[in-house]
Parts: structure tokens; C-alpha cells; sequence
């Protein structure tokens, strides 16, 4: 596996918490951590930018607290999401933020400037970087990222259309950094199938939403128990770029989510207030496909630890099958 060496035998299951709009706050990615997965959040969460220090402060104090009194449990370190859009008018100041607390993985999307790469190397953090097909990821790994995070079919917000077993297969035949995987996975079955292809990390978010400690509506958190699959569209009117929502805060918007028209790319805006489009849409709900899976919010540790029973239940399965 092509995993650095802070995040080997540091994780209770391969899995990253992916960075959420609005949900991931500090509550959420220190029950993560504490649980032992990979913890996120995306810097524009914090507002206004000030309150990013406060987040991180926060987050490395009771991480460190945790770890001093449970010296036997597993912890994982935590990422932030930096939003690599003109329009980000927060990204180097949040990118200093980042530094000074040495912030131990950097999460980028969109673009995966070689700025960002050098101010996460210069203390020894990592960038992994979310595409969609193999011409973002050959940009990506010429700026010197350290992981590719597969965004594919079925991935919960901004996703691509390419089936994981395409694009996993492809990258790996070139790249030898970090990779994650993500696109519909729900359950530690999808944690053990995304290693099993060659990934070295799961990336997964929705189910995170239906938690305790995300900052979610209930509504939101209600919507997805009572989901599945089919009631995930794809479209990009609500951003300017693909992603899945969730069909029933689409209709409740007074729109038809079979029948949406597409948006204009050009329009996209990440700035100090985040996308232009979130006080528009703010009840139009982002969600993966794999959520056939949630019954009820439940804590974090609840989630992961029934994850980690399900990983090993599907590689016990595997070992088995193989002799």
C-alpha cells in the first residue's frame, strides 16, 4: 500500500471522513479522529476566515488531550479541504492558516495548484487532490501531489460518471502515490471492495451526514434514512458542476429533479461567502448513492465501529474464498 508512513497502523479502518459543505465542523471531525478514521472539513466552512485558527486550535488541543489519556487507542490524524477556484478569495490565507498548525493532510479540489503542494511539503503535511477522469489526474500528479482521490460514479456532492473499476484500474497502471476511492461506498463491505481494486484509502462522506455530531438539518439527516439509491439525481443547476442530490429536497424546492436544466460552469463562485448558489439552493441537499444503508443518526464511534465489523467480516470472506 502507498500510504505515508504517519498514516500506517494509525488508522482503525481505511477510511477517510471526505470534507462536507456546511456539515463538517470541528464536533465532526474530532469524533472522527477520535474514532479512527481520517477526519475533514473544508477551510470555507469556517467563517469568517478568523474562525478557521479557532477550528484547527480547537481540533489539535482535544486530539492531543484524547490521545495523552486513552495512550492505547488508535487515533487518526485530521485533513482540511482547500477550494482551488479563482474565486476562493480565502485560499492563501486559509493555506497560511493551514501551515502554521501543520495541518497533516491538505484535501484539494478543482485545481491542484503547485503553491498549495509546496506550502503542505515545507512541514512535512500531504496534498491529495479529487478528479474525475484520468486528464485531471495526469495535471494533478505533474504538480507534485502525494494522492489522486478517485471521485466516481455515485460520490455524494460534486462526482464523476466513471465507473471506480474504470478509472481505479487506469490510474494505477501509471501513478504509485496515495490513491482513495470514492463513489457510492455506504458500508465497510464497499471499504474492503475499494482495497481490494488497489485503493489504499476509502473516501466517504454521506454516511457521515446521519450522525450525531454532523452540523446537518434533521430534515436533512431524515431525508437520507428514508432514501436509497433511486432517489439520487445528477446534475450540475445547483453549482455549475455535476453532483448528486437528493430527489425529495429537489421537489420540495418546487423543482422536477427528472427533468432539470443544466447550469452554466462560468458561474461558479467560491468566494469569503462560499458557492454563490448556497443561499439559493441551501435546502437542496447533496447525497451519494450508497445509502440504502441508513437506518437511524447514530455517533460516529457507532458508524465506524460497525464499519470496521464489516470490513473484516468481507476480508475474512475474502481470505476464506482464496483458499
Amino acid at each position: 500500500m502507498a500510504l505515508p508512513e504517519f498514516l500506517q497502523n494509525n488508522l482503525r479502518v481505511p477510511v477517510v471522513g471526505s470534507p462536507l459543505f456546511l456539515v463538517s465542523g470541528p464536533e465532526l471531525v474530532i469524533a472522527q479522529c477520535k474514532a479512527g478514521i481520517i477526519g475533514s472539513f473544508p477551510a470555507l466552512n469556517a467563517r469568517p476566515a478568523e474562525v478557521l485558527d479557532e477550528w484547527l486550535t480547537r481540533i489539535n488541543t482535544e486530539l492531543e488531550e484524547y490521545k495523552a489519556a486513552n495512550p492505547d487507542a488508535i487515533v487518526a490524524p485530521y485533513a482540511v479541504n482547500q477550494i482551488c477556484h479563482a474565486s476562493n478569495d480565502r485560499l492563501f490565507v486559509d493555506m497560511e492558516t493551514c501551515v502554521k498548525h501543520k495541518v497533516p493532510i491538505i484535501i484539494t479540489s478543482l485545481r491542484p495548484p503547485a503553491e498549495i503542494v509546496e506550502a503542505a511539503h515545507s512541514y512535512g503535511g500531504v496534498v491529495y487532490h479529487d478528479v474525475i477522469n484520468v486528464k485531471h489526474a495526469k495535471k494533478a500528479a505533474e504538480e507534485g501531489v502525494d494522492g489522486l482521490i478517485l471521485v466516481c460514479a455515485g460520490a455524494g456532492g460534486h462526482a464523476g460518471a466513471l465507473s471506480p473499476f474504470a478509472l481505479l484500474r487506469e490510474v494505477k497502471e501509471w501513478f504509485d502515490g496515495t490513491i482513495l476511492l470514492s463513489g457510492a461506498i455506504g458500508d465497510g463491505f464497499c471499504v474492503a471492495s475499494a482495497l481490494a481494486m488497489g485503493a489504499d484509502l476509502a473516501y466517504m462522506g454521506t454516511r457521515f451526514i446521519a450522525t450525531e455530531e454532523a452540523n446537518a438539518d434533521q430534515g436533512y439527516k431524515d431525508m437520507l434514512i428514508q432514501s436509497a439509491a433511486d432517489d439520487v439525481v445528477y446534475s450540475s443547476l445547483f453549482t455549475g458542476v455535476m453532483g448528486n442530490y437528493l430527489k425529495p429536497s429537489i421537489a420540495a424546492a418546487g423543482l422536477d429533479p427528472n427533468n432539470l436544466p443544466e447550469a452554466d460552469k462560468s458561474k461558479m463562485n467560491f468566494g469569503s461567502g462560499g458557492n454563490m448558489k448556497s443561499k439559493a439552493w441551501k435546502d437542496i441537499w447533496g447525497s451519494g448513492q450508497g445509502i440504502g444503508g441508513i437506518q437511524d443518526v447514530e455517533p460516529v464511534e457507532a458508524v465506524v465501529s460497525r464499519l470496521e465489523a464489516e470490513y473484516r467480516q468481507a476480508i475474512d470472506s475474502l481470505v476464506q474464498r482464496a483458499s
